[in-house]
């Protein structure tokens, strides 16, 4: 499957839109630097703020209004470790040693109370697992992971853990022994599936790059100043590059210089031999346009959104959880029972369930009402099919069998809002309100236009623009027409033109030489 980036970036935002072949798979939005805050992955030194005995859990001040919260089971067995830096280290001690001498006395027992390890002002690092969802703060972690390409550290880790994906016994022996030789000490690491192969140059060069971003962070914490951003996970456009880049990638197409060549720099990092897949866009038409990502974002984000001859999904999101409803539409096959039907449906549908899933970023609680089918058989290789099609996707995700009534339950991680892009335009005759003007009194409001117009004495001729049902209203009777009797109240010369584009109630004033005077909506 070939794979293309296309990056759009504004002063406001940039836009990322995965192509396979050529279909939108998954779009990213991210605000630029200056208005990011509080995102998937930043660190920050805290302070608690409150406990909750109750919910075995306790409130955190990041600097948000809302309150962001961590859980006893998230502190991770670690955290004695973390705890001791975090209220030991000061700007007269030796940054390294103190870190390298500070040790977990013992490991954090998984039926424990959060009041026996946090007290209210206390400093905290923590790590946002999941961002500010409607009224909800963060959710927080305090056992931090640093990720790159190849491996994510752990600070205060004590073991070398491997990629289950690699089968290879030989391979998972070789990488643990490089990684235990080059790791330094009191940190442990994540070997991911992308290390496979690699040489010791590469692995060493990012691990080294992980340990110094870990290690800039101490100097903010030694001045003890509670809340304070540590650092920031990897922008989304370097991020996205990190975790699918691989040969199925055919062109890599930005709008802008700078990031063009920040992008080009990462690739000859992390793979070099993709390096001269970055391309930049010249166009002068909008890049997202140029490769109908624009049309392919309109058609697929609206709350009804059409599937295979004549089907049809409808997305719907509550406070609570996302509802899918599968309908068939005007889909119809001649020799084929209303149970083959019904499947048929079925599974177009999953396959772009499992892409809106992904597309819009849904997290939480999915329902899924498809159209019943009573064959045993069919119900479940439905599920199947959506299992396989879920297959590759990132987010953890659990799929259930279908209830007697039809309904699939999907839950899925949510880190993130779910992304929801406006796919309906202001109506121009409305404006958005929902109600126009009476269209018995469209004579009167033309006729009041006119004496506007003529106010000044300067103009006596006169052309009106109006929507074909309109100028021939007002054109009706050759002796007693409505623009006869202006043309002999007003004593002026008024030539009345049909325009097809014009909306029923819109109207346009024009000079005798063709020039616009006025424009009514």
């Amino acid at each position: 499957m070939e794979k293309d980036l296309i990056i759009d970036v504004t002063a406001k935002e940039t836009t990322i839109a995965l192509l396979e072949d050529h279909r939108l798979s998954e779009l990213f939005k991210e605000l630029n630097p200056q208005d990011r805050q509080f995102c998937l992955g930043d660190v920050y030194f805290g302070k608690v703020k409150k406990l909750l005995p109750t919910l075995n859990a306790a409130f955190v001040d990041i600097g948000d209004k809302k309150e962001a919260f961590v859980h006893y089971l998230d502190l991770g067995l670690n955290f004695n470790a973390f705890d001791k830096f975090a209220r030991g280290i000061n700007p007269n001690r030796d940054f390294a040693q103190f870190y390298t001498g500070t040790t977990a006395d013992y490991l954090l027992a998984k039926e424990g109370k959060i009041e026996d390890f946090l007290k209210v002002g206390q400093p905290i690092i923590v790590q946002i697992v999941k961002e500010p969802i409607n009224t909800k703060g963060s959710r927080l972690s305090a056992e931090i992971s640093i990720a790159g390409r190849n491996m994510v550290l752990l600070p205060f880790g004590d073991k070398v853990s491997i990629s289950q994906k690699i089968n290879s016994k030989e391979e998972r022996k070789r990488l643990e022994r490089l990684v235990c030789s080059i790791l330094p000490a009191n940190y442990g690491v994540i070997v991911r599936t992308a290390a496979q192969g690699k040489k010791a140059a590469v692995l060493d060069a990012e691990l080294r790059g992980l340990v110094k971003k870990w290690e800039s962070a101490w100097p903010v914490m030694a001045q003890q100043k509670t809340p304070k951003l540590l650092f920031t996970e990897n922008n989304k456009t370097t991020a996205v590059l990190r975790d699918l880049l691989n040969d199925t990638f055919a062109n890599i197409v930005v709008n802008d210089e700078e990031t063009a060549h920040q992008m080009s720099e990462y690739i000859s990092e992390i793979l070099p031999e993709q390096e001269k897949i970055v391309h930049l866009y010249k166009g002068r038409e909008p890049i997202l346009d140029h490769y109908d990502v624009t049309r392919q974002i309109k058609s697929a984000f609206g709350k009804v959104v059409p599937i295979r001859q004549g089907a049809y999904l409808v997305i719907e999101t509550t406070e609570a959880l996302h509802v899918v409803d599968v309908n068939s539409g005007t889909r119809v096959k001649t020799g084929k029972d209303q149970e083959q039907n019904a499947f048929d449906v079925n599974c177009n549908a999953a396959e772009e369930i499992a892409r809106q899933l992904k597309l819009r970023d849904m997290g939480g609680i999915v329902i899924v009402d498809f159209i019943d089918m009573d064959s045993a058989e069919h119900r479940a290789q439905l599920l199947k099919n959506m299992q396989e099609l879920m297959k590759n996707d990132r987010a953890k995700h659990n799929i259930l069998p279908l209830t007697k009534f039809g309904l699939m339950q999907i839950t899925r991680q949510r880190v993130r809002p779910a992304t929801e892009i406006e796919t309906e335009e202001t109506c121009p005759t409305c404006g958005g309100t929902g109600k126009v003007s009476s269209s018995i009194l469209i004579d009167q409001t033309i006729e009041r236009s006119l004496i506007q117009l003529l106010a000044d004495g300067k103009r006596q001729k006169l052309v009106l623009k109006t929507n074909p049902l309109v100028e021939a209203y007002l054109t009706k009777g050759l002796l007693n027409s409505i623009v006869r009797r202006w043309k002999k109240t007003y004593k002026c010369s008024i030539k009345v033109d049909a325009d097809d584009s014009l909306h029923l109630l819109d109207f346009e004033w024009f000079a005798a030489d063709g020039k616009k005077i006025s424009e009514k909506k």
